[in-house]
């Protein structure tokens, strides 16, 4: 939790949190759901399950939650800039959805109470990330760059180790196939979004002589004009 000190991170790691910076209530916020569920385990004997999820992507997510992925999708998709905070060496580990769920399905329903690891060790810098998603969707977005925020991670691993031995799991779905699967939902929903916000009835999504996607907008024939 916070910015790691320990790469890859395991579950005997605390964190290194900041609590009084930008990002204090979210790190510190998981830190005591850990510890109060814990505290209920042990006082009460309930039975408790920790789960702690590293970065996850998939179906669902909205365009515009602010994660480094729907960004640089949603910002290639419009023909915007990709915007990477930092020089974008900082590394993240991209679990997908399904992957998530299936750890925590298995967890839930094993007899382990303290913390367990689930998310993809599969580790990518933000700026190759980002010209992953520049080559996938054929954009002709530029990458730019903005100050690092502070207390941002500079890196992100998880080690599943315990994960492997304790409830036999670990990711199956790649990350090529995950975020084709994650753009072909990013493009209806911003299509839909589209159309609701221009009232046009008629939007598709072509390939341009250059073999660059992009959204081509027709104007629905009305009867009436105002």
């Amino acid at each position: 939790y916070g910015d790691p000190l320990v790469h890859p991170q395991n579950e005997e790691y605390w964190g290194n949190v900041n609590p009084i910076g930008p990002r204090g209530v979210y790190d510190e916020a998981k830190r005591f759901q850990e510890a109060i569920t814990m505290a209920y385990h042990t006082f009460h004997g309930l039975q408790t399950r920790i789960v702690r999820i590293f970065n996850t992507y998939g179906p669902r997510m909205r365009l515009d939650d602010g994660r480094a992925l729907p960004a640089f999708m949603s910002q290639a998709l419009k023909g915007e800039d990709i915007t990477v905070f930092g020089d974008g060496s900082q590394t993240r580990s991209f679990c997908y959805v399904g992957d998530l769920v299936e750890g925590i399905y298995r967890l839930l329903l094993s007899d382990y109470h303290m913390p367990v690891n689930i998310g993809n060790p599969n580790e990518i810098s933000l700026k190759d990330f980002a010209e992953e998603i520049q080559l996938l969707i054929g954009t002709g977005s530029k990458i730019v760059y903005h100050p690092l925020p502070q207390d941002d991670p500079k890196q992100r691993q998880p080690d599943i180790t315990r994960a492997k031995e304790i409830l036999s799991w670990e990711p199956k779905v790649d990350r090529k196939e995950g975020l084709q699967i994650t753009l072909d939902y990013f493009k209806k929903q911003l299509e839909g979004v589209m159309k609701h916000s221009c009232g046009l009835e008629q939007l598709d999504w072509e390939i341009d002589s250059a073999g660059t996607e992009s959204y081509h907008i027709g104007q629905a024939p009305h009867e009436h004009s105002q």
